[in-house]
Parts: structure tokens; C-alpha cells; sequence
């Protein structure tokens, strides 16, 4: 296994990212998927130079992108927006896509439960005819019930990911396991031969290391299904404006660079604008409890 980061989590320029990481032993990047925003043959180059690679992109379903939603067109607009993702992180020798199907932040369906279930397959399945001949593998990201109404559990991404195709797999994120799955090492079991990604932080959120999961027992479980992908790090500190905060100056006040649809995605996640330097801590707290575990 390798150790991998995301890097929506902060608004920052991505060269002071991937310096960051470097820095601190980390193997490979998971960019955010937001191919419009990168040069690829400058960020690859980038990467290199820092001797990182690229483990793969989740998608950042924001605003309109919706693969449920009621409207063709949007769903049509939201199916090339992954595509796009995609091809992205092929032309940065990455990997896999991690595909959260419907809007975060979106707990209203549109349609009947059979009517958004068929149009996540088609265009799941889209994806995955466009994604296949790249060598990029998709996987289908179970999010918590306060983010999205659609896949929740493993369970529930399996059964998708089995009507996609033959390579369709899924990405777990051990956060919201731990508030939908009744034994998280018994649904990691299930995903084996499917699992594409793993996305890391601790029980609150925080780095792993700052909370109470037994990560020997995660990983030991990941091993034992066989799976040699990387851990890709995503914590996303709650916001703590109270005298209780026992991290001082962690909230960034005057962000720059964050957008509207950014700070939105951030705080739609129960988190704000993070100070540089409380950052880098959780940045540092998680590659040195997990690196000495892999």
C-alpha cells in the first residue's frame, strides 16, 4: 500500500500542496476533480519533480452536477463532467476515479427509487465505456445519510458497481462507514475484488491518529482482502468557534483563492477554511500514524 492525499480539503495553490506532501514522505496525490482548473502536462511535471504521482481524483459533485438528476440534460452535463475527471487523471498516469454519484448536499430526490437508480446506471455505465480503454478504474464512493440520500453503504455501492461492468469497484471511506455500516472491517470484507480506493480519516473527522479508530485493524483488514491501493488521506476538521477549541488560531479568517462553490463544498462537509498551519499538522498527525502500519 502506498499513502496518498487529497487536496480539496484546503484552498491553496497545488504547487504549495504537493510541497507540502512531498515534504513529509507521502507517495502520491489524489487531485480534486476539477479538470478545468489543471494543466496536466504542468501538474504531471510538477508531480515529478517532487517525486510524487498521481493515485487518481474524486469527483466534486457540487452545484449542478447530479447523475440522478430529474432533468436529461443535467445528467448529461454531470456524465461528461466525470468523463472529463477521467480524463484528467489518465493523462496524469493515475489510476482510478472515485465517483460520488449524486450531489452532496442533496437529500431530495427528484424521481422514484427504480427511475434514479436506471439513470445512475446508464450513466455509470457511459463512464465506464469512456473510462475502460484509459485503463482508469471507477469506484463507486458510499457517502453518509447527511450528504447524500444515495448510496450509503458498501452494500449499496456493490450493487451498482456489479450492474456497471465486470471492473466497476468501489471506494470506501472508513468516516462514513462508521456512521452506516454495522461492522466496518466485515463491509471492507465484502468489497473484496472491488475495491479501488480508501479514503482515511479518523471517527470526528480529524486526522487519522486524532480519534479512536484502531487503524492496525483497518489495515490489517485491507490487507486481507488484498488490497495494494493506496490510502488516500481526507480529513475535514469540524469548525470549533467556542472557548472549548483545543486548536487555537485553526480557522482561516480570510481565505485566498477559496470560490463560492468551494466554500460551499467545504462547509457542506461541516468544515471551513483551515489555517496553513493547522493543516499541515493534521497533514503530518496522519502519514505518521498510518505509515508505520503499512
Amino acid at each position: 500500500m502506498e499513502l496518498a492525499i487529497h487536496n480539496w480539503m484546503r484552498a491553496e495553490p497545488i504547487e504549495a500542496t504537493v510541497k507540502r506532501i512531498s515534504e513529509l514522505g507521502y507517495d502520491r496525490l489524489e487531485i480534486a476533480g476539477e479538470p478545468d482548473a489543471y494543466d496536466t502536462d504542468k501538474i504531471g511535471k510538477l508531480l515529478k519533480d517532487h517525486g510524487l504521482g498521481c493515485w487518481g481524483s474524486v469527483t466534486l459533485m457540487m452545484e449542478k452536477r447530479n447523475l440522478l438528476a430529474g432533468d436529461p440534460e443535467q445528467r448529461a452535463i454531470s456524465v461528461q463532467y466525470v468523463k472529463d475527471v477521467v480524463k484528467m487523471v489518465h493523462e496524469l498516469d493515475g489510476q482510478m476515479v472515485s465517483v460520488v454519484p449524486g450531489t452532496v448536499g442533496k437529500l431530495v430526490p427528484d424521481a422514484r427509487p427504480e427511475e434514479e437508480w436506471q439513470w445512475a446506471v446508464e450513466g455509470m455505465k457511459e463512464i465506464y465505456d469512456y473510462a475502460e480503454p484509459l485503463g482508469i478504474q471507477l469506484g463507486i464512493e458510499p457517502i453518509n445519510r447527511f450528504e447524500t440520500y444515495f448510496i450509503n453503504r458498501g452494500d449499496q455501492a456493490l450493487a451498482l458497481a456489479k450492474e456497471v461492468g465486470p471492473n466497476c469497484g468501489v471506494c470506501l471511506d472508513v468516516f462514513h462507514m462508521n456512521i452506516e455500516e454495522d461492522d466496518i472491517y466485515e463491509a471492507i470484507r465484502r468489497t473484496k475484488g472491488r475495491l479501488a480506493g480508501f479514503h482515511v480519516a479518523d471517527n470526528n473527522r480529524m486526522a487519522p491518529g486524532m480519534g479512536t479508530f484502531n487503524w492496525q485493524k483497518i489495515v490489517d483488514t485491507l490487507k486481507e482482502v488484498g488490497y495494494d491501493g493506496a490510502l488516500s488521506v481526507e480529513f475535514c476538521a469540524p469548525v470549533d468557534r467556542t472557548p472549548a477549541n483545543p486548536y487555537p488560531n485553526s480557522i482561516d479568517e480570510n481565505p485566498v483563492g477559496l470560490t463560492n462553490e468551494q466554500k460551499k463544498f467545504i462547509e457542506d462537509h461541516g468544515s471551513t477554511s483551515l489555517t496553513e498551519e493547522f493543516y499541515t499538522r493534521l497533514t503530518r498527525e496522519s502519514i505518521e500514524t498510518l505509515r508505520p502500519l503499512i
